[in-house]
């Protein structure tokens, strides 16, 4: 880390228009940010009535700089949860600080803490800096896994 005063500090409720304009940013940066329709009334709800997710925030100077969203999974095999980072995103004027890490590992220490059997995201194939910091941190990739999803649109749409 640089000189300026850092801390990682959870999310709370006031912050979601903070973490919407976070999730904006990564979506930026992943040139998709067309496919962001989250809003403040959902997000709030989400991650501070529902308790489906968290976020923590990196901070400079008390400047929130960064953020990371998880939550948990299970994995039938281990018999326990673990725990799966959506999102981990470093404003670009800030990367390069140790912060990123920062949050990567106080996620490892949850998981650590919540005695989850692993941690698990995907990454775009593209974004090469962030697979060469993930490798860095010991990471490895799971090539023979293909993911698949069900959109909001094809779940309402498939009836039995």
């Amino acid at each position: 880390m640089n000189n300026n005063i850092f801390h990682i500090r959870k999310a709370e409720r006031q912050d979601t228009p903070l973490i919407l304009d976070f999730i904006r940013g990564i979506a930026r940066y992943e040139k998709m940010e067309d496919e962001v329709v989250a809003d403040v009334h959902t997000l709030e709800q989400q991650l501070f009535d529902l308790h489906r997710a968290e976020v923590l925030f990196a901070v400079e100077n008390g400047r929130e700089v960064g953020f990371a969203l998880f939550f948990h999974n299970f994995s039938t095999f281990m018999g326990r949860s673990g725990l799966y980072l959506e999102d981990l995103y470093v404003q670009p004027e800030h990367r390069g600080k140790g912060y990123g890490q920062a949050l990567f590992l106080e996620l490892t220490r949850i998981a650590r803490q919540r005695k989850c059997g692993r941690m698990e995201w995907v990454c775009l194939n593209w974004n090469q800096p962030s697979i060469d910091f993930y490798r860095s941190m010991g990471a490895t990739s799971l090539d023979e896994w293909k993911i698949y999803r069900l959109t909001e649109d094809t779940l309402k749409n498939l009836k039995k």
